[in-house]
């Protein structure tokens, strides 16, 4: 079932064609915390994940940028659910990874400007991307639930 706000409408796939997919979502977590991320332009938090270069496959996407936002040098990672989000009538697609991350390191001087590690998720209001990762990690969490009964 999508999920709304007034701007966007964020839908999950069971499959979606290769050639479509341009985002990579990271739900990652460290010593069983959750990994969010503070941009060094905003002081909200949000997940790891950014757009696909070219030539590049989703999941070297998917660790290049848990790398660069986080600073993870050790984790297992591995695509969980294909996702598309409709804004103005037009719809990107993406794929949802969920890492593990083992060891972080220094932080890349990219665009983020630091990480926080919550044992249980921070408050909605102080989310950068509030609508679209929340159903996300709530989806995983409800998938998680499903697995463990």
């Amino acid at each position: 079932m999508p999920v709304t706000n007034n701007t966007l409408t964020l839908k999950f796939y069971n499959n979606v064609v290769d050639d479509l997919l341009l985002y990579a979502i990271i739900l990652a977590k460290y010593e069983n915390k959750w990994i969010f991320c503070k941009h060094k332009l905003r002081s909200t938090y949000e997940v790891p994940g950014g757009k696909r270069h070219k030539g590049e496959t989703m999941l070297d996407a998917a660790k290049r940028e848990l790398h660069e936002e986080t600073g993870a040098s050790q984790f297992c990672i591995k695509p969980w659910l294909p996702y598309s989000v409709i804004e103005c009538g037009i719809e990107s697609f993406g794929m949802i990874f969920y890492a593990d991350v083992k060891k972080l390191g220094p932080l890349p001087n990219h665009e983020m400007e630091s990480i926080f590690l919550f044992d249980t998720l921070p408050d909605i209001k102080q989310w950068t991307y509030p609508t679209l990762q929340l159903a996300i990690i709530q989806k995983y969490i409800e998938n998680q639930n499903l697995s463990d009964s």
